[in-house]
């Protein structure tokens, strides 16, 4: 009996593992992020146009910046030349975050 209750304590922990290991991707919290805040205005994705002519791809934003240094930006609240471009404030985690999903739209 012991033996079997051991067995599912070490599979429910594998399990466990493997969700979480899910819940913490960076890539996917950022897009998830980038979805909910930007793809309103931003394509977002890895194809497609912005739904706002004036807005960049985020595919195509590592030719005008170095992403990596977007993460502070992000975290103090980006400002644009245009006023349509709200300013959005993310913590450290989301931040890092969004710029590796960034990255992972590069080629």
């Amino acid at each position: 009996m012991s033996i079997r209750i051991a067995l599912g304590v070490a599979i429910s922990l594998c399990c466990v593992a493997g969700l979480a290991a899910q819940e913490f991707d960076p890539v996917e919290n950022g897009r998830a992020l980038v979805t909910m805040y930007c793809a309103d205005c931003h394509a977002t994705a890895s194809s497609g146009e912005s739904p706002l002519a004036i807005a960049p791809r985020f595919r195509d934003l590592h030719l005008r910046y170095d992403v990596e240094f977007l993460s502070e930006a992000l975290v103090e609240g980006i400002v644009t030349a245009h006023p349509e471009m709200p300013q959005f404030e993310f913590d450290p985690d989301q931040a890092a975050a969004i710029v590796a999903y960034l990255k992972s739209l590069e080629p």
